[in-house]
């Protein structure tokens, strides 16, 4: 990974404006933030900058306005969810540039925290107009990005910035990006990596880009049906994209080739009805699957055999349930794969790198959540960088 500048690299930044990006698009209901974990994410350096005496300005857009101004998305909204969480009072800003942003900023003393409105409430944003990031860089004298979840948008406020002032990642933003590349980047070897989910089509990108990067690829979800599909199971009713075997098959060759082992189950749990514990539940090989069944998780030997190969694997990434794991009991076999996960990283033997929505869901549900080695919480972002993608907020920083 090209070398970045990070907080430490700052030098006396009393009295300066520091420009920082944050993701501040919070859940919300009745008008307060219903999770704040992004907030908690950006704390450390926001206070790091106002406790070295800079003036800190936080750009953040909220939702997508699609370059209009709207009364119900204004950033103003988590102003006192952020104030909470940093344990200060923030000054708001309606404008991102401009003569109310310079009177604002000559109102702020040292150390004082700003928040300007919704990035997105201008084109220029989406646009990443030159013009626009100029406009907003002429009243800083610095740049940190700490929003790695928007990284992967070549936004004014996500990569223009960086090419106007100096540029450093915030603490966040190089946690995230130190792991990530433990993980794919610069890993201790065997890595493997745990894809799963509902569909092949939308992790295809993510697929075979891995091949040729990990020597284990352990395959769940719905999309190991399609899988085994190519392989000539007959998965019955199981969710399967039929129309993509022979996609599957080449990800297959492809792994052939690149000395990468593809793990599939072969035993599965299946019951007739999608519900919980339903009456028809059984567990059977996968040539057993009955026509009127479905493949609802990978049964008890085929995680067994997991975990059996992470206990020869130095990395983890994971991306995907393994199986239908919001419904009991098919949350079984994420649920024992993810503890194993957490007492390998734990012994010091694995480094182990997750990210994406289900997957988050499913290390809390698990309750490992403290015990993995890094949570990536940028669902888009996390996705691209697995797909093998140069996300541009990152690479502005390491320009």
């Amino acid at each position: 990974m090209a070398a970045f500048k990070t907080l430490d690299d700052l030098g006396d930044v009393t009295g300066k404006v520091a420009l920082v990006r944050v993701d501040l698009n919070l859940p919300m209901k009745d008008g307060s933030a219903t999770d704040v974990t992004r907030v908690e994410a950006v704390k450390p350096t926001v206070l790091e900058l106002a406790d070295k005496g800079a003036k800190v300005l936080l750009l953040a857009h909220f939702g997508r306005p699609g370059g209009k101004r709207s009364s119900v998305l204004s950033t103003s909204f988590v102003q006192g969810d952020v104030e909470e969480v940093l344990g200060k009072e923030i000054m708001f800003i309606p404008e991102l540039s401009g003569p109310v942003v310079d009177q604002s900023i000559s109102i702020l003393r040292n150390g004082d925290i700003g928040l300007l409105d919704n990035t997105r409430f201008w084109p220029g944003e989406e646009g990443n107009d030159p013009g626009f990031a100029q406009a907003i860089a002429s009243h800083g004298d610095l740049y940190v990005n700490d929003a790695f979840s928007a990284a992967h948008r070549a936004h004014a406020t996500t990569e223009g910035l960086a090419h106007h002032l100096p540029a450093f990642a915030g603490r966040a933003m190089e946690r995230e990006l130190n792991a990530l590349d433990a993980a794919l980047g610069n890993p201790e070897q065997p890595v493997a990596a745990v894809v799963g989910g509902a569909k092949v089509s939308t992790k295809l990108a993510v697929l075979e880009n891995l091949v040729g990067k990990v020597q284990h690829l352990i395959i769940g979800g719905g999309m190991a049906n399609t899988f085994l599909a190519a392989r000539g199971v007959d998965v019955g009713k199981s969710l399967c994209e039929h129309d993509l075997t022979d996609t599957a098959s080449k990800i297959m060759d492809e792994a052939d080739h690149a000395g990468c082992t593809v793990h599939l189950p072969y035993d599965v749990v299946v019951a007739r009805e999608f519900a919980p514990n339903p009456p028809s539940l059984r567990t059977c090989n996968v040539h057993e699957v009955a026509a009127d069944e479905m493949i609802l998780d990978i049964g008890p030997s085929a995680t067994e055999a997991l975990a059996d190969v992470l206990k020869t694997c130095r990395t983890l990434v994971w991306n995907g349930p393994l199986g239908a794991f919001e419904t009991e009991p098919f949350d079984a076999a994420t649920m024992a794969l993810a503890r194993h996960v957490a007492a390998l990283t734990q012994e010091g033997s694995l480094t182990s790198v997750a990210g994406g929505g289900d997957t988050v869901a499913a290390l809390a549900q698990a309750g490992v959540t403290a015990d993995v080695t890094y949570i990536s919480t940028a669902g888009g972002a996390f996705l691209e960088w697995m797909e093998g993608k140069v996300l541009p907020g990152v690479a502005a920083l390491a320009d």
